[in-house]
Order: structure tokens, then C-alpha cells, then sequence
């Protein structure tokens, strides 16, 4: 036999223990209960498909805002390679891609989204929503008054300190709006770490774009309390203009595009236009950018409105029905008429008409009425007048005209209510309206996209995004100034630090020339003459910051010498659209003579020497060492010049060397000038040819005649350098919008939220233990009555787990839903170790059948390829005997070992400990497996033997069979490798070697 057929043969085995391992022996079908795979899998839930995750740790959006409606993406973790198609937004536990912002603050747990809403209609005074609406507001602005008629369930009060809102929930249990919205930041990237199977400790947060200083430091403030680092707020309608770009890029080119987005939420309205066009960088190249060119916004216009109206025609409707009852005096009916007025809103935006119902609504009393979309649209017709508004403001904001605007697009699920389309339409003057995006997801996705960007663990398209500041800013200060009749009198100066609709990030510097000693000024908002009277007393102070400066007499008094620059004061409003002061500085000048730097000792010696043996030039060493260091800058560049014409000659250039040096060379002195005169011009002296530059050489230029010329030059430059020097100014600030948290305050915020976090992972803990236990009992008592249970279990080992879980599911009932944690982990310890044996025969015996059949099927076919080897003929022999005895070794002891084992369990009872065990079965395969693959690799990758004459075996070839062989002098054959061209074959038989010579011709006459 030879080897090619051994490897055929030993394959056919391995293919055949393959299929007789995997299917050879038919088994009936287990049920879930038999079968421990399908027990384990069949309680776990669906994961849906996504990209495969990366040791890193993530950064998710949180889109808390709640802007984009009641219900929103709280979360969609980044995936790897962001940036294409298919973003996926975080799959909700309810299978839901969004979820209502809420929160349900019961005695002894909390409740998040959906739970949270459901928890609204029993016990609405705990269960909090809308409240990103009181974030960075005082006790007496009118939004705190709105929200309380709103939800008059809730228990508002003042905060002594910072003059905020608080909700207090009990005499000791009270919290702020920012601690509201960290419990939802915490909750997000829950559901984004759950999604991405690892730890989310960055995030990208979006919020509405009207948002002013105080409500942006409100979020930061809240996410530092959910322990977030925030990459960047950004605003929800920059957001979803970047998703809108990012999946057009190949539509954006060096023409602009003027793009209007009109989102309408659930809690307000905001229209932006964004300009799409691509630029040209050194660094980066063409790249597309994304400018906000204009925004308006109606704060109080969105889906809620509607849905508040509808609630109240629903109670009225309820009244009527029923005169003897109020149901508005009902907190826990009007949560319920809410929800249906929600739903009710959402269904007559597809049909005329709808029939709301509610069973018990009030005392047992079904409540059931018909509501047409003429009824809301009469309710709701002042809201529908106010749908323009936001569209005039953008384009003013932008000054531009409608005719400018390319396309208009609707995000925003108020924006399906078919009125508020009809009033838009009637606004922009367009034929359509843009609805190729996703309403609810754009802003999730856009953020996702910066996110990434944003991160140094991914790589994304760039894609340039500049944001604008919605208000302007200036700065505001007094000075005295003198009047005609020597007299002084105080000037209110202002001054404009950020434009309306500037963009940012970007970095400001004032300077004030005219103070002298300590002095202060304003950080204020500038004119805000576009903001309606309701919309500037929801606003808030229009005062930001007084900052006082300490230290500016006394750096006059350190420095009298120095002349002043001015105080200079450095603004910085950063990529989150919040401002800060980064620091003041008085800055003071003066000019100094610089001497040169006295030479020590050796350096005189050696310029003597040098000088003595190279003959030196005329002139101060000084300027000596500084004319060398230009001269080899200078000529590197001209030899680089030289190489290249050199290149570009080709045999020209060999002559030109021939040619003596000072033909091809010009004095440094000469050849220096005209270079330096290339490089101010624009830099182009590298690229121009060496005749050139011969020919500028020869010319003396009169900017410098001689070294002594120059020596002038450079002491007038030192003579006339200037020094400054800054000196740091001490800033205190007083702010006057919201008060800054305090660090204790925080601290004590983080730690409160921490608490309770802590508290419902242990009761998520407890009641996993819980069910744990109780499941482990009704399916141990189940497998007791199951014959191959009975099989090797005895009655007294039956009746004693019996007896220990029917005690156990007892000790449940009574005891059990109270115990903690601690307990109910001991319990399932405890009857786990008392099953563990009955549990270990039976899932050995399962075992049985097919690591028995693999085995035997091993052996079978190893025993064929050891018979197989043995007949191969001694000159074609590839295994040694050492190999073989190995192998029939290992086929021996295999042998012996599974008949032993087999008789000796044979004699054992079922109820026994067995002697077989699955693990020594697979031990004994696995050993027996590698002698085979040794061999089977060896007969792989051996070489044929020679023979005897020279020749290797020719391959099996009937045309070559027939022929003589070749009478001539054996030579050593060449191996497949080193075949040379001339002995291949032409295709009809004979060698090569006229067409090998003919070729051999050709290349030589190419190469001449």
C-alpha cells in the first residue's frame, strides 16, 4: 500500500468517526427537561445582532433632555467602527427603542421608563416626569409656576442656599431636578453597558439648544453626580443635522446647501438652519463641514400642550356625564386621563376619529367618550398659529430668505399631528416636506457619530461640525473719564464678547489699557431683543458674572520700569457651548539690550588656532558662529538643488562634475543672500534650478556687503529686542444667574445617588437569589418522578431530597420572601449539595452513549490505518517502527483499559458511584488521537524517496508511461522547486530550449 493511499484512507477514517461522532448513532429527541443544554438556554432572552465588542471602555449617548418627546433614546452605546451605515440605538429590556423620561421614587425601590410611567397612575405624587424643564431654575421663574399647574401632585419648594427648586417627597426625603436627572444618566448607561457587556464611564449628552449658562452647568453638575465624564453637550438639533450629513457625504460638495430642520417634541420647538459645504485645509484636506447658521425655538410648544388640552376636555367630558363628580380633584384620574389623552392624540393623527375609554376611572366608574381631530384642532388652535413662529426667528438669525433654503425636514413625533404640517407648509412656502429621517433616532445617532469622533479608541470620517451660541454675550465695565471742565465722571462702557450665532468653541481676550489699580466688571447677556416678553421672563437673570480683580496695583508697583500692555482677561467657551474665564493676566513690556555671551577660555583658544592654520575672516567671533550656521543651512538647500538638476540631466551632469570647483561654486558670502531674498519672497528657493542660482550668485547684493555690514545689523536687532513679562491677577467671582454647587453639596448628592443605586442592585440581588432557589425546587421535585432519576437513586435517597425541598418550599412560603440575600444563597447551597451526587450518575450516563461510540469508532479506524502503514513496501516507507509500536501501543492499552472499565461498572449497581467517567473516556480519546495525527501529519509533509537509478517515481501520467526512459547519464534531479525553464515541457511533449534561448536573446537585447 502505498502513502498517498494511507492518507486517503486514514482521511475516509477521520471523516467517518466525524459524521458517526456527530450523528452515527440515532438518539431520540430530549425535551428541555432532560436535556441540561436546553434547560440552560431556554430562560435566556434573545440578543440581537451587533458588532463584536471591544476591551475598551464605551461612550454612550444619554439623551435625558426629553426635548425630542415623552419618550426618547435614553442611550445608544458606540460601537466599534462607528461611522457607517446601521448605527443601532440600544434595544430597550421591553424590546422598545424608546422610553418615557420618568422616574418613580417609591419607599424602597425606584423605577425607570415604562415601569416608572405605569407607576404614575397609582401613586402619581412619586413618580416624576418633564422636570429637564426646572434644571438651572429659580423658585419664582414663571416655568416653576407652569409646572406646578401642570403637575399639581408634586410638592415644589424653595432651596435656602442657591434659590432653586427642590421636590420635597417627605419630612427627610427631598430632591433637586439635577439629582432627578442623574438617577435617568445612571439608568442610560445601565441600559448601555448591559448592551455593550462592559463598563460606560464617558458620554455624549444632548440638550436642547436653547439652554442658557445655568441650565448646561445644571446637566454637567448632574452627570459629575452619576460619576460621567461628558465628552461634550450638544445641542439636540446640531445632533441630528450631523446624522443627516454624515449618511449624505457623497451629496456635499464646494456649493452650499441650506438645509432647514423643524423639530417639534413633546416639550418644546426648535427650527435650525445648518449649512452643508465642503472646505479645503492644509492639514486635512477636503472635508465636509456642518455650520448652524440660524435658530429659533418656541419653549412651551410641543406635544405636552396637546396633550394637557385633551386631558382637560377629557375631565370636562367626564363632569358632564357624571355632574356629582370632579374628577380634577383626582390626582391618581388625571394621571390616568393624561395617558389616554396621549394615546388618544397619537391615533387621530391617522384617523378622523377615535373613542377614548377608561375603565374605572374614578370610583368604579368606566369612562368612555368620542373625540374627532376637528375637537383637538378647535383645542389646540392658538398652538397651531405659534407653528411659523420658530421658522421666523431661524431666518433672521441666519439672514436669509426662504428662497435660500433648499429643503425643509421634520423631526419630532409632534410633527406627524397633520395640522402642525399644514401650518408649516403655509409658513416655509414649500411643495413638500422632508421626512427621509428618523424622527425619534436622528439626534441619537448624530451624537453617536460625535461621540466617536470625539474618542481616540475609534476612527471615524471627519466631519467638521461648527456649533453657534444661540445668545450673545458682552462684558461690562466703568471707568472715570475727565470732562472739558476738569471734572471726572464714571463712563459705563460695554463690550460685545460673542456675537449672536458666533460660533464655537472659541477663545476671547479683552483688554482693559486704562486701569491701574483693582477694578471689576460684568459678564452679562447682551440684547435679547429677539426673545418674546414670556420667553425673557422664563429666561432668568440676564446677569452672569461680576468678576472682581485683586492684585493689579501691586503688579504696577513690582514692575515701575516696565511699560503696561494692558490687563488682559482670557474667555473660553468650549465645545459644550458653557463659558469660563480661564485666567487675567497684566502683561508689561519693555526693551532690553541683549549683550552676547562671553566666550570661555577654550573657545577663544580654538578660534585663535582655527584662524591661525584656516586663515579666518575679518570680523567678531560672534558673528563668525553665526554666519557658519546660516552658510550649512543654506548650502544643504543648494546641494539639494544640485542633486536634483543632476538627476534630471542624467549624463550631462557626469561632465559638469569634471569640471573644477570654483566653476561650480560660489563664495558663501554671495551665493547666501540671494537665497534668504527666495525664501522671504514665498519660499520657492528649493525649487530653482542650479544654473539659476549661479547666475543670482554672481551678483553682489547690497543688502549685505560684507560680514562687518551684517555684524551692524544683527547688534541694531539685539539692541532693539523686547521683553515681556506677565503677572498673574487674582480673580474672584461673584455669580448672579444660579449659584455653583458647593463641593460638599455634590458630594453629598453623588453619595445619595450612589446609596441608592447600591440599594436596588441588592434588591435585584435578592430577588435573584430568590428565584433562583424557588426555580431549583419545582425542578428537582420534578426530576424526582422522572425515570432515569428513579433509575439511579434509591428510595430512602429519594424520600430524604423530598423531604428537604418540600421543607425548603415550606421555609419559602413563610420565611423565605423576606430572608436576605445571605440566607437564600445558603439554602440553594445547601440542597445543591444534597442533590450533587444524584445529579452527577445522571448526567454521566447521559454522557455514556456518545463518548463511548467516539471512542470505538476511534479505535476501529486507527487499527485500519495501523494495518494500512504496515503494508506500505520497504523503499516507500515514511513511518519508522518506533512510530508504529507507539501507535499500536496506545490502540492496546485503550483497548484493555475500556473493556476493564466497562466490566468492572457492569457489576456496580445504578445507585453506585461510577468507575466510567466521561472525563476518562475523553482523556483516552484525546491521547489516542495525537498518535494518529502524528503520523498522519508526517505522510503530509515527507518527500518521496529517491531511487535507487536517481530518478524520482514520474507521476502517474498514461501518455509518460508508454515511452522509453532517456539511455543518457543519470544526473542529479532537480527538485520542484529548482526546476530549471529549459526542462519544461512544451505542450506538445518536447523540452523548451530553443524558446529558453530565443527568450535569453530578447532580454539581452532589452537590456542593451
Amino acid at each position: 500500500m502505498s502513502a498517498r493511499r494511507v492518507c486517503l484512507e486514514a482521511r475516509r477514517c477521520r471523516r467517518g468517526r466525524s459524521s458517526s461522532a456527530e450523528g452515527g448513532t440515532p438518539r431520540r429527541p430530549r425535551t428541555s427537561h432532560e436535556n441540561p443544554l436546553a434547560r440552560s438556554l431556554a430562560p435566556r432572552r434573545r440578543r440581537s445582532a451587533r458588532p463584536a465588542a471591544t476591551r475598551r471602555s464605551r461612550a454612550a449617548l444619554l439623551r435625558p433632555d426629553g426635548s425630542r418627546g415623552p419618550e426618547a433614546p435614553p442611550a445608544a452605546p458606540r460601537p466599534p467602527g462607528a461611522g457607517g451605515a446601521g448605527l443601532p440605538a440600544r434595544a430597550l429590556r421591553e424590546s422598545r427603542r424608546k422610553t418615557p423620561v420618568a422616574v418613580a421614587l417609591k419607599e424602597t425601590e425606584r423605577l425607570f421608563g415604562d415601569s416608572a410611567a405605569g407607576m404614575a397612575m397609582k401613586t402619581p405624587k412619586v413618580t416624576f416626569r418633564y422636570f429637564q424643564d426646572l434644571l438651572g431654575k429659580h423658585f419664582d421663574n414663571p416655568q416653576v409656576a407652569r409646572y406646578q399647574s401642570w403637575f399639581p401632585e408634586h410638592r415644589l419648594e424653595k432651596d435656602a442656599r442657591r434659590g432653586t427648586v427642590i421636590f420635597r417627597l417627605s419630612d427627610k426625603l427631598q430632591y433637586s431636578p439635577e439629582e432627578m436627572l442623574g438617577m435617568v444618566l445612571n439608568y442610560s448607561r445601565a441600559l448601555a453597558e448591559d448592551f455593550a457587556e462592559q463598563p460606560v464611564k464617558d458620554a455624549v449628552i444632548t440638550i436642547p439648544t436653547y439652554f442658557n449658562q445655568a441650565e448646561r452647568r445644571a446637566v454637567l453638575h448632574a452627570a459629575k453626580m452619576a460619576d460621567l465624564k461628558v465628552l461634550q453637550l450638544i445641542n439636540d438639533n446640531t445632533a441630528v443635522a450631523l446624522n443627516y450629513g454624515v449618511f449624505r457625504r457623497k451629496d456635499i460638495n464646494a456649493t452650499a446647501q441650506n438645509i432647514m430642520f423643524y423639530d417639534m417634541g413633546a416639550g418644546s420647538t426648535v427650527c435650525t438652519i445648518a449649512t452643508y459645504q465642503t472646505l479645503k485645509s492644509k492639514d486635512s484636506g477636503v472635508q465636509p463641514q456642518l455650520q448652524i447658521r440660524g435658530v429659533g425655538f418656541d419653549r412651551t410648544l410641543g406635544g405636552l400642550q396637546m396633550e394637557l388640552r385633551l386631558r382637560d376636555h377629557l375631565a370636562k367630558l367626564f363632569n358632564e356625564q357624571h355632574p356629582g363628580k370632579d374628577v380634577q380633584q383626582n390626582h391618581r384620574a388625571m394621571a390616568k386621563l393624561l395617558k389616554e389623552a396621549n394615546r388618544v392624540k397619537t391615533v387621530l393623527s391617522a384617523n378622523v376619529d377615535h373613542m377614548a375609554q377608561i375603565e374605572g376611572l374614578l370610583d368604579d366608574i368606566d369612562f368612555k367618550a368620542k373625540v374627532s381631530r376637528q375637537e383637538l384642532e378647535n383645542l389646540c388652535s392658538d398652538l397651531f398659529e405659534r407653528v411659523a413662529g420658530p421658522v421666523r426667528q431661524a431666518l433672521s438669525s441666519a439672514e436669509m430668505s426662504l428662497d435660500e433654503v433648499d429643503q425643509v425636514i421634520l423631526v419630532g413625533g409632534a410633527t406627524r399631528v397633520p395640522k402642525v404640517q399644514e401650518f408649516l407648509l403655509q409658513a416655509v412656502g414649500k411643495e413638500e416636506l422632508g421626512k427621509n429621517i428618523n424622527a425619534d433616532e436622528a439626534a441619537a445617532m448624530g451624537a453617536v457619530y460625535q461621540a466617536a469622533a470625539l474618542s481616540k479608541a475609534f476612527k471615524v470620517k471627519p466631519f467638521v461640525v461648527r456649533d453657534a451660541a444661540v445668545y450673545p454675550i458682552q462684558v461690562e465695565f466703568t471707568r472715570e473719564v475727565e470732562e472739558g471742565d476738569e471734572s471726572r465722571s464714571l463712563k459705563h462702557n460695554r463690550r460685545i464678547l460673542f456675537q449672536r450665532m458666533a460660533p464655537y468653541p472659541q477663545r476671547k481676550v479683552i483688554t482693559f489699557n486704562r486701569y491701574t489699580d483693582d477694578f471689576e466688571f460684568q459678564v452679562n447677556y447682551a440684547d435679547m431683543g429677539f426673545l418674546s416678553e414670556s420667553d425673557l421672563r422664563a429666561f432668568g437673570s440676564l446677569n452672569l458674572t461680576k468678576v472682581k480683580l485683586r492684585g493689579v496695583g501691586e503688579s504696577f508697583k513690582k514692575h515701575p520700569e516696565y511699560e503696561s500692555k494692558g490687563i488682559k482677561a482670557h474667555f473660553n467657551m468650549d465645545e459644550s457651548g458653557v463659558l469660563s474665564l480661564d485666567r487675567v493676566e497684566s502683561v508689561f513690556e519693555t526693551v532690553v539690550e541683549e549683550k552676547p555671551e562671553e566666550e570661555s577660555t577654550l573657545t577663544k583658544l580654538g578660534n585663535t588656532i582655527s584662524s591661525l592654520f584656516g586663515g579666518g575672516s575679518p570680523g567678531p567671533e560672534a558673528l563668525e558662529n553665526v554666519t557658519e550656521a546660516v552658510h550649512e543651512e543654506e548650502e544643504a538647500q543648494a546641494e539639494f538643488g544640485r542633486d536634483d538638476q543632476k538627476d534630471r540631466a542624467g549624463p550631462a551632469s557626469e561632465e559638469g562634475e569634471k569640471q573644477p570647483p570654483s566653476s561650480q561654486e560660489k563664495p558663501a558670502g554671495e551665493a547666501s543672500a540671494p537665497e534668504g531674498q527666495q525664501e522671504e519672497a514665498g519660499g520657492k528657493g528649493a525649487s530653482k534650478e542650479a544654473p539659476d542660482k549661479a547666475e543670482a550668485g554672481k551678483g553682489e547684493d547690497p543688502a549685505v556687503k560684507s560680514p562687518e555690514g551684517a555684524a551692524v545689523a544683527v547688534e541694531e536687532e539685539r539692541k532693539a529686542k523686547k521683553q515681556r513679562l506677565v503677572e498673574e491677577i487674582e480673580v474672584e467671582l461673584d455669580v448672579h444667574d444660579v449659584l455653583e454647587l458647593l463641593p460638599e453639596e455634590l458630594q453629598s448628592s453623588s453619595r445619595k445617588l450612589q446609596e441608592l443605586t447600591e440599594r436596588d442592585l441588592e434588591k435585584q440581588e435578592r430577588e435573584k437569589s430568590a428565584n433562583s432557589l424557588e426555580a431549583f425546587i419545582f425542578e428537582t421535585q420534578d426530576k424526582l418522578y422522572q425515570e432515569e432519576y428513579q433509575f439511579v437513586a434509591t428510595e430512602e435517597e429519594r424520600e430524604e431530597i423530598a423531604r428537604k425541598l418540600s421543607e425548603a418550599s415550606s421555609w419559602m412560603e413563610d420565611e423565605g420572601y423576606t430572608a436576605p440575600t445571605k440566607e437564600l444563597k445558603e439554602k440553594l447551597s445547601e440542597l445543591r449539595r444534597l442533590c450533587r451526587s444524584l445529579f452527577f450518575r445522571v448526567e454521566e450516563r447521559r454522557k455514556w452513549p456518545d463518548r463511548l461510540a467516539v471512542l470505538e469508532s476511534l479505535l476501529n479506524h486507527s487499527s485500519i490505518f495501523l494495518r494500512g502503514a504496515r503494508m506500505i513496501p520497504e523503499p516507500d516507507q515514511i513511518f519508522t517502527e518506533i512510530e508504529l509500536s507507539t501507535l499500536e501501543k496506545a490502540i492496546n492499552e485503550t483497548e484493555v483499559w475500556k473493556n476493564e472499565t466497562l466490566a468492572e461498572q457492569n457489576k456496580l449497581p445504578p445507585t453506585a458511584k461510577p468507575v466510567l467517567l466521561s472525563k476518562d473516556i475523553e482523556v483516552k480519546i484525546a491521547g489516542l488521537d495525537r498518535e494518529v495525527q502524528y503520523l498522519l501529519n508526517k505522510a503530509k509533509f515527507t518527500k518521496p524517496k529517491k531511487r535507487e537509478n536517481g530518478k524520482t517515481p514520474p507521476p502517474k501520467q498514461e501518455a509518460q508511461e508508454d515511452r522509453p526512459e532517456d539511455a543518457s547519464p543519470a544526473k542529479e534531479p532537480p527538485t520542484e522547486e529548482e526546476t530549471p525553464l529549459g526542462n519544461e515541457l512544451d505542450p506538445d511533449g518536447g523540452p523548451q530550449t530553443d524558446k529558453t534561448a530565443e527568450a535569453e536573446e530578447t532580454r539581452k537585447n532589452d537590456e542593451l
